[in-house]
């Protein structure tokens, strides 16, 4: 069967995150996942799995999540981005939807991940349109933190980073990148600070942790140095709290040259 590529933004404040979650005697909760589903449903007359890049957690925000499923090859090439948009919730949008090999897969294929955290530096107030899409942190000092970052990159057991809820065969990644926007020293009116992470992969909750370990360093609770002792210990419960979902947006998923796009066309749903 023909397999379809989206590409999906979201906005996650209503949401118990990507993955669907079925509850006994109940209606599965209201997930991403299970959203687009019913979409595809509605589209086909028959339920068909989407399997996405990353399960995003609940609050968690999307401007790229990636999901693949396959569809029958009458309706491959008919605009599903405007068949499903006209579906989907507001805060649930296809950015793009293309044919791509059957060999492609949305998790699997996936060569790395980008993901932002926005901070607000205020406590005092918080601008009600940030409101859902920033963590209200507080006055942090961002050379500490830059400096806290450099012992997070590279290729490391971020056992201590990862929440519990999904059984791994390794709990290593590698870090390629940590940065900030605005760079260098912030000016004295800035509120609003976004650190950009990128990996070969995430563990669960791993982005989240990372940030809350970075802003528990930027407000003094702990020293730059003391993160590689936290990282060799590969034990949570010596790690600062989990950052809240609301800051947290997957940027980009990265995939190899391997998978060429082809075009979806464009005929009526």
């Amino acid at each position: 069967m023909p397999r379809l590529k989206l590409t999906i933004a979201y906005v996650g404040t209503q949401y118990h995150g990507w993955q669907t979650q079925a509850r006994k005697n109940a209606s599965p909760l209201p997930t991403i996942q299970n959203i687009i589903e019913d979409a595809v449903a509605h589209v086909l007359g028959e339920r068909v799995h989407v399997h996405g890049a990353g399960r995003t957690d609940a609050g968690v925000h999307a401007e790229a999540q990636v999901a693949h499923l396959d569809v029958p090859e009458s309706r491959a090439r008919m605009d599903w981005q405007l068949a499903l948009n006209t579906l989907l919730p507001r805060d649930i949008r296809i950015a793009d939807a293309v044919l791509v090999p059957d060999t492609f897969h949305a998790q699997h294929s996936a060569v790395r991940k980008t993901y932002e955290y926005r901070l607000w530096l205020s406590k005092r107030y918080t601008p009600p349109q940030l409101f859902p899409f920033v963590w209200a942190c507080g006055p942090v000092d961002v050379e500490r933190m830059d400096e806290g970052s450099r012992y997070l990159l590279g290729k490391r057991d971020f056992a201590s980073l990862k929440n519990a809820g999904t059984d791994l065969r390794t709990t290593v990644r590698t870090i390629l990148s940590i940065t900030r926007t605005p760079e260098g020293q912030l000016p004295e009116d800035c509120l609003e600070l976004t650190w950009r992470f990128e990996a070969d992969g995430f563990l669960k909750q791993m982005v989240r942790n990372t940030m809350g370990l970075l802003v528990a360093v930027g407000r003094g609770k702990l020293e730059p140095a003391d993160i590689p002792g936290i990282l060799d210990a590969c034990d949570r419960r010596i790690a600062p709290l989990t950052a809240p979902a609301c800051g947290l947006t997957m940027k980009k998923v990265w995939y190899d040259d391997m998978f060429p796009l082809a075009a979806s066309g464009h005929e009526g749903a």
